[in-house]
């Protein structure tokens, strides 16, 4: 493959309002009246197949009859119980594939209970009351290192913190978040809901934060478990599989994860280049590479 002239890669191809319309959320939110009638369309099953498809073991029939009965706070924290990232879950969840293909109302309508909606609507309920649903423990006297900000680190350091311990996240880029601020899809998650969430987990207290620091870099392993209790590490997927073609290492070829840092991170998409002419190359999952040519 041979490179050719890009006469045609050009930022600014779109009005803003028209990248902002490209931009916006994906699945409008659930009113309180759409909530409580999808909320009566569940059955409240025993032994719930939902629950069993659930990675995070929530007790959905059990919030969701909470939104229906008209408390919703209660809903969101049986929620957050189980899953302190509930609101970045509930829109990036696929629960088309997990409790939603295994509700029963699939058997009689082929209409599933919209549970990722209604988990949505719940746990952002909560997180505009800006109150947290937990309290800290008594202070176990322990202290204990978290090495990367992402999903797990977030998750572990508010169990941590909630049970009483000091926490330090040690991240080494700018922002927490980790796959859900630099990974997610701009229009799944606008807003900069990840960053909301980020600092609804911190409101808790008891954790401190420490950024640019990678481990192997500006900290090791041996110094962190000589200061600390005891260390969990969370450093996630550092790179993508790389599809071993010809010319994948052209100026504007990228891989897909990079391409929506790129996009998440910039204030003003107008100003990212982008050609008329664009190659999406998707081989295997997590092996996909976006190619621009003019």
């Amino acid at each position: 493959m041979t490179q050719s002239a890009t006469p045609d890669i050009a930022a600014g191809r779109l009005r803003p309002d028209e990248i902002a319309a490209n931009f916006d959320d994906i699945k409008p939110p659930l009113d309180r009246k759409k909530a409580l009638i999808e909320s009566s369309r569940c059955y409240f099953c025993h032994d719930a197949p939902c629950i069993e498809a659930c990675p995070t073991s929530i007790d959905i029939p059990n919030f969701i009859r909470m939104i229906n009965t008209g408390n919703t706070l209660g809903a969101a924290e049986k929620i957050l119980e189980e899953n302190i990232l509930g609101g970045m879950c509930a829109r990036v969840c696929p629960t088309e594939i997990l409790c939603e293909d295994k509700c029963v109302r699939n058997t009689s309508e082929d209409k599933p209970v919209n549970i990722g909606m209604l988990q949505r609507y719940a746990v952002d309920h909560l997180m505009e009351k800006e109150r947290h649903p937990f309290t800290r423990q008594t202070p176990s006297g322990k202290r204990v290192a978290v090495v990367g900000g992402g999903p797990a680190g977030l998750a572990c350091a508010h169990r941590l913190a909630m049970l009483g311990n000091d926490v330090v996240v040690f991240e080494a880029r700018d922002k927490l978040g980790g796959l859900n601020e630099y990974g997610i899809a701009a229009y799944k998650v606008p807003n900069d809901f990840a960053q909301h969430e980020v600092g609804f987990i911190l409101s808790l207290g008891g954790i401190k934060l420490e950024h640019g620091k990678a481990l192997g870099r500006e900290i090791s392993l041996a110094a962190l478990r000589r200061d600390h209790n005891a260390v969990f590490l969370g450093v996630g997927h550092a790179g993508v599989n790389a599809l071993a073609l010809e010319g994948e290492d052209m100026p504007g070829v990228m891989d897909a994860v990079a391409y929506i840092e790129r996009l998440r991170q910039t204030s003003d998409k107008g100003s990212l280049e982008i050609g008329r002419r664009v190659v999406v190359c998707k081989a295997v999952p997590s092996a996909c590479l976006s190619i621009s040519s003019g």
